[in-house]
Formats: C-alpha cells, structure tokens, sequence
C-alpha cells in the first residue's frame, strides 16, 4: 500500500487541520499535513498542535469522551444526531465599562474557559490570579496556550483506541481497561472554593465519621482563632506559602480535604504546566497532567506518541519504540540492526544523515560520514585527514600542529594569514 492510499484509508484523522499554516515555522511549512502513524506534520515535522488548526469542536469531543463513564457526567452534554458526548465548557464574557473622552464604552472579555462555578465573582478572581499570558481570553496568547495544552496533555490516543494506529484486537482490550482503572482511581476535575468552604466539609465529614463525639472541640477551636491566625491558617498543598481565607483556592477531591492550591499552583508535578480546565491525574500525592500520568504508568513510543500495551518493544537511547516505529525520522525506513545517527533526539538513517544534516568539510566541501574522524571548530568542519585539514595559504597538513583559525580558515602561521588577508 502507497502512503497516499494510506493516508485515504485513515480517514478524517488526517483531514482535519489539512492545509493550516504552521505557528512556529511560518512561511517554511507549506500546511500541515498529518504523517501516516507519526503524529506530526509530514511537511515540517512539528505537531498538529503547532499549527493554526480550528479544533475547538474536536477537543470538545474528546474530552466529552474522557468525562463519559465517570462523575463528571455533568459537564458533558450528549448530540442529538450521534451520541457522541461534547465537554460543555463554560464560557465567560465579562463586561467593563470604560470611560472615554464623551461617552463611556463597554469593554468586553471573553474567557474561552472559566471554573464552572455559580459565582462569577470568585470565577474572575481565579483568572486574575493565573499568568496573564495563561489567561485563555479569546484571540490572546492565553487561548494558544490553553489550546497547545490541551492536544499535550490530553492526547485522544490516550483514551481512544480508533485514535492510534493499527492495534491488536489484544492491544485494544488492554488499552480499555487501562482507561477505566484511570477514571475510577486517578481522573479528576478542581473545584475552585474559599478556603473556609473546604475546611467546614472536611469538619463535617469528621463529624458524620466521628458521630458527635469531638464536634464542640473542634468548633470551639475554630472559635477560639483569632482574625490574623484564621488568615494564615491555610498553605498552598505546592508552593508551602499562606492563602488568604478571601481568595479563590483550587481544591482537589481526590487529594482530600486537607489540601489547597493557588490558581497558578495547580500545575503537573512532571511539566510544571497548569493543569488544563483543572483536570488532573491524582497519584501517590501527586499532581499529574493526563500524559505525564499514563508515562509513569505505560511505556510510550517515541515514534508514533501513544502508549505501548504489546510485551515486546525497542528501548533505545533512553527511549521506547514500538518495533514497527524505530525508524528513520527522515524517510521512515526501519532501523533495526541498521546504522543510525541521532539527530536532536530523532534517530536517522545513515543515507538521509549524509544527505539532510552531515557537516560539510571545508577542505573538500563533501559530507562528512559520522563514522570517520573530523576536526571541529567553532561550527567549522574538516575531515581530520592530511588531504583536507591544511593551511589555507601554503597548503601544509595541521593535524597534530597548533593552528590560527580566522572565518573557517586555518593557518599554520602568522606569516601565513598575513600573506592570505593583505
């Protein structure tokens, strides 16, 4: 089978986002255009999500389908003409009046997403306290970011097998009961609450726990605090500093009622990025986005992206590959027993290496084979051998010999590069 017919097998995958231009290589990309099992752009080798591509109701379904089967069912609604389950996002438009020279004008804002909580006050106190550059109002670097993020954190062929590229009918099963026992035991959604809000409930459920032994203890100790220590009692579960009983706290249920987090705190324990629309992985007392969860759970390809379920797989430099995927990031032919070159992290066969990223000799302005020994300076290169390494003025060999470099020439001496530069 050609790569095109491959490509038309696929399907709607690989038409969605054909064409967009490229964010970040510019004029460079001629648009995406999605590799046949890669999850990049065959064009420009960036991914999908570095590309202008209108995915809004794409992400939408797919984390519909994260949220299906689990308590989050409310904030998913079902289409009428599919089935298929859509996140509801709630959307937030703000508007401030602004006063201009004659008259006042509205400004409006639009939050692509906000906390789906009732008071709004509270919700735009949240956004406020995130990275103004993280902030996703609509049509500003914020709404890229929360955009990049989701397609990095949440990638579909995580939770979907029609998503990932020719599994097993074994394959499959397992990946199934992967992402189940991951909705039953680690996927969550934050709530933003007050402080005090969270420390009532877990007051209360110690109550229902305790029955009514304890109960005017606690209450009285809660009594007894006075106005500054009541400031100060709550700490960030992340960056250990105070929280102020009127700010907007991120809780997390599956991480109990003792823990509280900054807006800007809530981020993956791996990446260090905020947690999409607060979506987190909850294990061993930690904090993961839905990628950084399923790597320390699964082995991933570096190839293709997805996670690997087969018992056999390539580990090669600090990697994991399916056995079908260790392949030429260039031309995409198996590497198996085959010489490879790795190129910022991409292995790459020895032909492609010497046609798209050798370094060129000075001496000879041939290729030079990653097998053979060469002299580098600067980003100045020479097969270290007596044809090519010589003085550019009387032609001597300077292997061993100490030499002057000048602009990617070399000289034996003082008398020579005067005799080259007059």
């Amino acid at each position: 089978m050609d790569l095109e017919s491959k490509v038309k097998k696929m399907g709607l995958g690989h038409e969605q986002g054909f064409g967009a231009p490229c964010l970040k290589c510019k004029d460079k990309c001629e648009g995406f255009e999605l590799h046949f099992w890669r999850k990049i752009c065959r064009n420009c080798k960036c991914g999908q999500e570095e590309h202008d591509v209108l995915t809004s109701n794409e992400e939408d379904r797919k984390v519909g389908k994260l949220f299906e089967d689990t308590k989050y069912t409310t904030l998913i609604a079902k289409l009428k003409n599919d089935g298929i389950p859509m996140y509801k996002r709630n959307v937030m438009i703000l508007t401030n009046p602004v006063p201009a020279k004659k008259n006042i004008s509205i400004n409006t804002v639009t939050y692509e997403w906000a906390p789906p909580v009732q008071n709004q006050t509270l919700a735009r106190q949240y956004m406020q306290m995130l990275p103004k550059e993280k902030q996703p109002v609509a049509g500003s670097e914020g709404a890229q970011y929360r955009k990049k993020q989701l397609a990095k954190q949440l990638p579909a062929h995580d939770q979907d097998p029609s998503k990932c590229h020719e599994l097993s009918p074994s394959e499959v099963k397992q990946m199934e009961q992967f992402v189940k026992k991951y909705k039953n035991e680690a996927l969550g959604v934050g709530d933003i609450k007050l402080p005090g809000e969270v420390e009532a409930k877990a007051t209360e459920k110690n109550n229902v726990n305790n029955g009514d032994r304890g109960t005017s203890a606690a209450v009285g100790a809660m009594e007894g605090k006075s106005a500054d220590q009541k400031a100060s009692q709550y700490f960030c579960y992340r960056c250990k500093l105070n929280m102020k009983e009127g700010d907007p706290a991120v809780y997390a249920e599956r991480a109990g009622y003792d823990k509280l987090w900054h807006p800007a705190c809530f981020v993956c324990c791996t990446c260090s990025e905020l947690l999409v629309d607060m979506i987190y992985f909850w294990k061993n007392g930690n904090l993961y986005c839905g990628r950084h969860y399923c790597d320390s759970e699964k082995p991933r390809c570096a190839g293709c992206d997805e996670l690997i379920f087969s018992n056999e797989y390539t580990q090669a430099e600090g990697q994991n590959w399916h056995l079908k995927h260790f392949c030429c990031f260039d031309c995409d032919c198996v590497l198996a027993g085959e010489i490879y070159v790795m190129v910022n992290d991409k292995p790459v066969c020895k032909p492609c290496y010497m046609k798209n990223h050798a370094a060129i000799c000075q001496g000879c302005h041939n290729a030079i084979d990653p097998e053979v020994q060469r002299v580098t300076y600067n980003n100045f290169n020479w097969h270290a051998t007596q044809e090519c390494f010589l003085c550019s003025c009387c032609s001597k060999c300077l292997i061993g010999q100490k030499f002057m470099p000048i602009e990617g020439m070399v000289f034996c001496s003082v008398e020579c590069k005067k005799k080259m530069m007059s």
